[in-house]
């Protein structure tokens, strides 16, 4: 049957997804919501291309608002890099709910800018789920989840690409589930872990490096806000040296040192102390020439 969706979304995590909607015939965009401070242009062009109706509300909650998308009698109401909480009236307007798809493994990495903290934290995979949207945030009963592998080669660039292409058919194929006769699993996810893990959303000043921390830790927070993150920030002297890559040197020796100073120069970057051994940085934004015996420090 033809499933009749609302689609609240903005940004290029929902460009795909709407393309892989929109495309088939057995579902149909009713409306799109986009946030309310949006920048993007795309979904906007995406409404006038194929007649659809654009919609936009400081508080989708509000009766108004509720009155308005009633009318739309959508059988699922969709969420993808939507920044609004549904609350209980909206949640249970159309039929089937409302899912979501996150870029998280839940009920671990619920909340903001998991794809920081998922290599901040070394992890070796991440998550993609789609759930159901309860009044929780991202707490929902699970549909579909998938895991992708993180090496030593990704940063946040190369995993946001990817989450790009997989949340979309993610996303769909959980569509295409609940639009099915197919009986599925919802999964409660206090049955997986009973407190789960919520990240907060990072903040200006969270980008600042700490060189007391270990090589490793050091690495994976430079890769983790890399381009087109705001960059790992360090200063020298006052100003400001913006790092977006860096290495960790092969039998670097350990020998005690202050932490954050220049300990050398090579062909392929600089080589800055950490708490273990030393860092060797290969990719930076800095207005000056960096010498051996400059000390990188917080402020």
């Amino acid at each position: 049957m033809e499933l009749k969706i609302g689609f609240f979304a903005d940004g290029p995590w929902s460009h795909k997804a709407f393309k892989k909607i929109v495309q088939d015939n057995n579902l149909l965009i009713k409306f799109i919501c986009v946030r309310f401070d949006t920048k993007d242009k795309t979904l906007k062009n995406y409404s006038e291309e194929y007649n659809i109706d654009y919609l936009k509300h400081e508080n989708i909650n509000s009766k108004d608002f509720i009155d308005n998308v009633r009318k739309y009698n959508c059988d699922l109401f969709v969420s993808m890099s939507f920044n609004q909480i549904f609350k209980n009236e909206i949640i249970n307007l159309p039929k089937l709910k409302i899912i979501n798809c996150h870029a998280g493994k839940l009920p671990f990495y619920r909340g903001r800018n998991v794809l920081n903290w998922v290599l901040i934290n070394d992890e070796k995979e991440f998550g993609i789920t789609v759930h159901f949207i309860d009044q929780g945030i991202d707490t929902g009963d699970i549909i579909l989840q998938e895991t992708y592998q993180i090496t030593d080669k990704d940063n946040y660039s190369s995993l946001l690409k990817l989450a790009h292409v997989e949340c979309a058919k993610i996303l769909y194929k959980a569509i295409n589930l609940i639009n099915s006769s197919q009986k599925f699993s919802k999964i409660k996810q206090d049955t997986i872990h009973p407190i789960g893990f919520y990240c907060p959303q990072r903040t200006f000043g969270d980008e600042v490096l700490d060189w007391k921390k270990t090589s490793r830790e050091i690495f994976n927070f430079i890769r983790a806000i890399s381009k087109p993150g705001p960059m790992a920030l360090s200063y020298i002297h006052g100003k400001e040296i913006k790092i977006n890559d860096s290495k960790i040197y092969s039998n670097a020796p350990n020998y005690k040192c202050t932490e954050g100073y220049v300990v050398g120069i090579d062909k392929k970057g600089v080589c800055v102390k950490t708490s273990d051994n030393f860092l060797l940085i290969t990719e930076y934004e800095y207005d000056g020439k960096l010498k051996v015996g400059d000390k990188l420090e917080r402020k």
